[in-house]
């Protein structure tokens, strides 16, 4: 590496990492705990784990067989379905919010039908927290995914294809273990977004204390507060900051070299 490229990583690392020194700093310590094991707290952690998970268990439900579709297929409509399934990525998530409201919402392109024949409304309910963190997160594990199906190759399963095995054995057998770093680190990545998801959350869910507020919402909130309550947001913040170090710890360790 040239040396005077060390500069400008310096740079770009001090840029990333000083504000989160600065959120250290600012912290009133002697307030933290307090903050962090306060009803509030514990409720919107909660259901930020509670709805993390099981938006995640949808983008794994969805989400492998989609990138299983793409990595083994090539032809231009899977090519347009591939931007559409990055889209989520680039978009911002208040964008997000306000699509899955008009698809979802009492009059919605399919809400107004799950309204009459179900009696079923689904924006500013947890079920609404679930399915806008799977609707962002989603694309981290289809990418993920794919680029690992991509690098396996398909040589192991055409060998086994060959010697007898049905389609079901072969992803169960060989693609799955094949790609697991690949789907642990997707996993990992939908489940921090999931966590960390607020636009399209506080569009299409709401901000209702203890049924929608995540902890990103209740830390907006308490932001918005008195001086005490400020305190409390960069408690929760820092918090926050601790849940996403042992997810990246996670995925350094699910890497591919690590799963060999």
């Amino acid at each position: 590496m040239p040396r005077w490229l060390y500069l400008p990583a310096l740079i770009g690392f001090a840029f990333l990492f000083l504000p989160i020194v600065a959120l250290v700093v600012r912290a009133d310590w002697s307030a933290v705990p307090s903050a962090i094991v306060s009803p509030a707290a514990l409720s919107a952690l909660w259901l930020s784990v509670e709805c993390g998970l099981a938006a995640t268990a949808v983008c794994l439900v969805v989400g492998v067989p989609l990138a299983l579709m793409l990595a083994r297929h090539d032809s231009p409509v899977i090519r347009f379905v591939r931007a559409l399934v990055t889209l989520p990525l680039v978009l911002p998530p208040l964008v997000g919010g306000i699509a899955l409201l008009y698809l979802l919402g009492r009059n919605g392109l399919a809400g107004q039908y799950l309204t009459l024949w179900f009696g079923l409304t689904i924006p500013f309910s947890t079920l609404a927290v679930v399915l806008a963190e799977a609707f962002v997160a989603m694309p981290f594990l289809v990418i993920s995914v794919e680029g690992a199906l991509r690098t396996a190759g398909t040589r192991y399963e055409t060998v086994a294809a060959t010697l007898g095995a049905k389609r079901w054995t072969v992803f169960r057998r060989i693609t799955l273990p094949l790609v697991l770093p690949g789907l642990a680190s997707g996993t990992v990545l939908s489940l921090s977004r999931a966590l960390g998801e607020f636009g399209a959350t506080a569009l299409f869910a709401g901000n209702r204390y203890g049924v929608t507020r995540t902890m990103p919402l209740a830390i907006y909130t308490a932001f918005n507060g008195s001086g005490e309550d400020q305190d409390a947001a960069i408690a929760l913040s820092l918090l926050l900051v601790v849940v996403a170090i042992v997810f990246l710890v996670l995925i350094r360790g699910w890497r591919p070299e690590a799963g060999r």
